[in-house]
């Protein structure tokens, strides 16, 4: 957990983007949560560790790689996996600590061992990829036992920001889900974990819960090759990230519900259920790292009926950072959601820009991940159904890689109205990499 003073943390602002009015008796309030961090990386510290200017802060990265007998097939699988680590070490700032992690059906430290972090230099990082080339192919996979391990090595430096990187080619079949779960859920808001899936034979949904439940990313890598460009870009992403465990705080007032909270950009990624209790009629939404970004989030609220002209404060939105001693810091940044309740028919019925287009975006993401599941299970008319509404909302919103993706599953004879029809053949990796990527969204034009 990281001890900030003000002075050193990146600059935080919230923008919120939503219709105020309402009808008569209307309750439901929509509103677009706009948070933008830019700044930082200069100087901080976690409980007395500290970096030098212009360094970053201090950071953990674990990197789990699987060596499953399934790397084995083709062999290039498992060296293009260990050139991968290699250049994603390269990244490495000097001063990050940082472990290797092998997994089969139980982990294994692979580098430095002793249940400990090496600190990165020109030394450690050629120590690093030596012990790479010991990496062989072999045995089963049960990836909580990794996330386990690499929770274990990242608790046990001092340090601000804690990240995991993980690897892996097939299904979680030496353990089960259950065990998976629980392993999850013993490692969030401990680290942040980006998730790869090399080839096209592990579980989509296993790969995405994994980043989801870490608050991180995943994606599909079809092509081994591009393993290392992929694990360069995470390692450069995760170097750049300035601050751990922010949370967005939002503050209703009596009466008022928060019906559900999401982020909606980047990706889609839903926090409602993730609310933990911060006080009287407070609570936290966690949101993971951040370095120089923005993201938008969606925010419902229900709130007491009231009388034409009356107004109301319907949820205060503020970002606050846990820290060692039990306390939160608040990093300086609020916005504030209204209610108006009028008369005025055009006012109160107009949808707001952003909050049209990002329920636009959800709905095509769960368009897409309903169609596919229908695929799968022999329903031919209601994937055509579900995959034509998500064509045309990738058309209507311009979400033109979302679109490329989806004309590689069906034959689009209308984007406008959404008339396609589904291929008969799909290439396996064209429909992984669909689901993969089906949460990510594009950005309202301001």
């Amino acid at each position: 957990m990281a001890n900030f003073s003000k002075s050193n943390v990146p600059q935080f602002s919230v923008d919120v983007y939503q219709n105020e009015y309402l009808p008569d008796g209307g309750r439901e309030v929509n509103a677009i949560v706009t948070v933008t961090s830019t700044g930082g990386g200069t100087v901080g510290s976690s409980a007395g560790a500290s970096y030098a200017p212009g360094q970053g802060p201090s950071a953990g990265v674990a990197i789990m790689v699987d060596c499953s007998g399934s790397m084995d097939y083709p062999p290039t699988k498992m060296r293009n996996a260990r050139d991968a680590t290699a250049a994603a070490i390269d990244t490495l700032r000097d001063g990050t600590h940082f472990a290797v992690v092998g997994g089969t059906h139980v982990a294994k430290e692979v580098y430095p061992g002793g249940g400990r972090l090496a600190v990165a230099d020109r030394t450690t990082r050629e120590q690093a990829k030596q012990a790479l080339r010991r990496l062989s192919a072999g045995g089963g996979t049960a990836i909580g036992t990794w996330l386990r391990l690499a929770d274990r090595l990242l608790s046990s430096a001092d340090v601000a920001i804690r990240h995991g990187i993980l690897l892996t080619d097939g299904r979680n079949e030496h353990e089960s889900p259950e065990d998976l779960k629980a392993a999850l859920d013993s490692c969030a808001g401990r680290f942040t974990c980006d998730a790869r899936g090399v080839g096209t034979d592990w579980e989509v949904k296993e790969v995405t819960g994994i980043a989801s439940a870490l608050l991180g990313t995943a994606d599909i890598v079809a092509d081994p090759t591009g393993l290392a460009a992929d694990f360069t870009q995470m390692m450069e992403t995760a170097m750049g990230k300035e601050v751990a465990d922010v949370a967005l705080r939002l503050w209703t007032p009596v009466g008022t519900t928060i019906k559900f909270v999401k982020q909606v950009a980047p990706t889609v990624e839903q926090l409602t259920d993730r609310r933990t209790e911060a006080g009287p009629r407070a609570g936290d939404y966690p949101t993971g790292s951040w370095g120089d970004e923005s993201r938008d989030y969606h925010v419902c609220v229900e709130v007491p009926s009231a009388g034409l002209g009356q107004e109301m404060l319907a949820a205060r939105v503020s970002l606050v950072v846990p820290q060692p001693d039990g306390s939160v810091q608040n990093l300086g940044a609020q916005g504030l959601i209204r209610a108006v309740w009028t008369d005025d028919m055009a006012a109160s019925t107009s949808i707001n820009p952003q909050v049209a287009h990002y329920t636009g975006q959800a709905e095509l993401a769960q368009a897409i991940q309903q169609g596919l599941d229908l695929r799968k299970a022999g329903d031919m008319d209601g994937a055509t159904a579900k995959l034509g509404r998500a064509v045309q909302l990738a058309s209507a919103s311009g979400n033109a890689d979302t679109a490329k993706l989806l004309a590689k599953v069906v034959d689009v004879v209308d984007a406008a109205t959404g008339t396609v029809r589904l291929k008969a053949k799909v290439a396996e990796a064209d429909e992984m990499t669909l689901e993969t990527r089906s949460t990510k969204t594009v950005r309202v034009k301001k």
